[in-house]
C-alpha cells in the first residue's frame, strides 16, 4: 500500500513528465543483453564502431521529433536521405577529390535536405494539406529524383572523407563530436521562443493561433529542421558507405517515427523531446544487434522488428492517455 502510494506520488509523476525514463530503462537492459551476447561489446573500438553506425538514425530521429512536436509527421524523410545521398556523392565525384569542392558538395547536400523540408513545410503549413498524405506524395518525388540522378548504386568518395568520419579529432571520435554539437544545438533550441511555440502549436493548434503564435511559420521551420537533420545524417552515411545508393534511405522513415514514439513523444504533438528520441533510436539499433548476435533466423527477424514497432506505438498511446489523465 505504502509502496504504491510512493510510486503514485513521486515515480508516476516523474514518468509522466519525463517519459524518456522508460526508454532509458529499456536501453540499459539492452546494453546488458548485448554485453552478454557480445563479450567485447565494451571494447573501445567496438563501442566507437557501433556508435558511428548509430549516428545517422539518431540525427534523423531528432529531426522527426521537431515535426511531430508541432503536430505533423514526415513520411518522406527517408527518401530525402536517398536524394541527398546520391546528389552529394555525384557532386563529390565530379569534384575530382578537391577538398574545397568536397566541402561545397557537403554544404550542397545540407541545402538540398533543407530545401526538401521547406517544400514539405510549405505544403503542410501554408497550404494546410494533410501531413501524412503530403509527405507520402513528396516521398515519391524525392525517390524519383534520386533514381534520376543515380539509377544504380555508384560514385566515388575520396579516402580522406570516410577516414575523417571514422577517425578522431583531438583524440575524440568524429561521430562523437558531431553528436556533441547536435546536442548543444538542441539544448540551445529548447530555450528559444520557437521551441515553446512549437509545443504550443502541437498541443493545441487553434489555441496557439488565437494567442498570436505564427503557427504556419513555426510548423514550416520544423520541416526545414527535419530536412536539415536528414541531410546531416546523409553526410554521416556517406562517411560509412563511401558511395551513393538511391534506395538506401527508405528504412529510416519508419525507424525514425518508431524512435520518436519509443522516446515518449506523443504522435498527437505538443509533448516529448529530442532526448527521448535519441534513447529510442539507440533502443532500435541495439535491438538489431541483439537479433544479430542471438543468431535469430532471418525468417523471424522481420517479425521481431514488426513487434518492436507495434510496441513503440502501444507505449506512445499509453503515455498520451496517462499524460491527459495527469493533466486533468
Amino acid at each position: 500500500m505504502k509502496a504504491g502510494y510512493i510510486w503514485k506520488r513521486f515515480g508516476g509523476v516523474h514518468w509522466r513528465r519525463h517519459p524518456w525514463v522508460i526508454s532509458l530503462a529499456v536501453l540499459l537492459t539492452l546494453v546488458a543483453v548485448n554485453a552478454s551476447l557480445q563479450p567485447n561489446f565494451f571494447k573501445g573500438s567496438v563501442l566507437e564502431s557501433n556508435f558511428r553506425t548509430f549516428v545517422p538514425l539518431l540525427l534523423v530521429a531528432i529531426g522527426q521529433t521537431y515535426v511531430i512536436l508541432g503536430g505533423g509527421i514526415d513520411l518522406s524523410i527517408g527518401f530525402i536521405i536517398s536524394l541527398v545521398n546520391v546528389a552529394t556523392v555525384q557532386l563529390i565525384t565530379l569534384s575530382g577529390g578537391s577538398a574545397p569542392l568536397v566541402v561545397l558538395a557537403m554544404l550542397a547536400g545540407l541545402l538540398i535536405g533543407a530545401a526538401a523540408g521547406l517544400v514539405n513545410g510549405v505544403c503542410v503549413a501554408w497550404f494546410r494539406l494533410q501531413p501524412i498524405i503530403t509527405t507520402f506524395a513528396t516521398s515519391a518525388i524525392w525517390a524519383g529524383l534520386a533514381l534520376w540522378i543515380m539509377p544504380r548504386p555508384g560514385g566515388t568518395v575520396p579516402g580522406y572523407y570516410y577516414q575523417t568520419y571514422a577517425g578522431t579529432v583531438l583524440g575524440i571520435p568524429t561521430a562523437l563530436w558531431i553528436m556533441a554539437a547536435v546536442c548543444a544545438f538542441c539544448l540551445a533550441l529548447k530555450r528559444t521562443a520557437f521551441y515553446t511555440h512549437l509545443l504550443a502549436a502541437g498541443g493545441n493548434m487553434a489555441g496557439a493561433f488565437e494567442t498570436g503564435i505564427r503557427v504556419a511559420r513555426v510548423r514550416l521551420l520544423s520541416y526545414v529542421l527535419a530536412g536539415l537533420f536528414a541531410g546531416l545524417a546523409t553526410l554521416c552515411i556517406v562517411g560509412e558507405t563511401a558511395s551513393g545508393d538511391p534506395l538506401l534511405g527508405g528504412a529510416f522513415t519508419l525507424n525514425s517515427i518508431s524512435a520518436v514514439v519509443l522516446g515518449g513523444s506523443s504522435l498527437a504533438g505538443g509533448f516529448g523531446g529530442a532526448l527521448g528520441s535519441v534513447f529510442g533510436a539507440l533502443v532500435l539499433r541495439l535491438t538489431d544487434n541483439v537479433i544479430f548476435f542471438a543468431q535469430v533466423d532471418t525468417v523471424y527477424q522481420k517479425l521481431l522488428q514488426g513487434i518492436i514497432v507495434l510496441f513503440a506505438l502501444a507505449v506512445g498511446g499509453l503515455i498520451t492517455r496517462r499524460r491527459k489523465h495527469y493533466a486533468d
